[in-house]
């Protein structure tokens, strides 16, 4: 589901998961991959939410063999310990090789992305918003969303 799906139905938790994701005026987070045959990675991100999809450039990089061979993703954004709510997303990455698409990402990307750079959207399945207005307010107040849960 695209990201502009997820915020359709569950728009205020969509809502705050973006303002967390780009708490720094960017989209900056922790991507965590997965791979039959190894165990799990976690890596710093950047990211994008275009026309309403949420997109990474991935260079040539031991998590984009992960994303090319299985697809599985979490994303987390950072945490600032003065306000510590988080935020993470899971799903599935999906290449994508339109270049009028790729040409419209990279336009206003936050680096100079070249042919090195593979571009996936991460395709949103489940959502989960751990809300901490401060660093003593314990414990989290949670909030969770997945596709495939019945809609009213």
């Amino acid at each position: 589901m695209s990201w502009s799906d997820f915020e359709h139905t569950a728009p205020e938790l969509a809502a705050e998961g973006r303002r967390l994701l780009h708490r720094d005026g960017i989209g900056q987070g922790l991507l965590a991959t997965v791979r039959d045959d190894a165990t799990p990675r976690i890596h710093p991100i950047w990211f994008a939410i275009v026309d309403g999809r949420l997109y990474a450039f991935i260079s040539r990089s031991a998590k984009r063999v992960d994303l090319e061979r299985d697809g599985r993703f979490a994303l987390h954004n950072h945490v600032d310990p003065a306000s510590p709510s988080e935020f993470s997303v899971r799903g599935r990455a999906v290449a994508v090789d339109d270049a009028a698409v790729r040409s419209v990402v990279a336009a206003d990307w936050a680096f100079e992305v070249d042919e090195t750079y593979r571009l996936f959207e991460l395709e949103v399945e489940a959502a989960v918003l751990g809300a901490r207005p401060g660093p003593d307010d314990w414990p989290p107040q949670y909030a969770s969303w997945t596709a495939d849960a019945p809609r009213s």
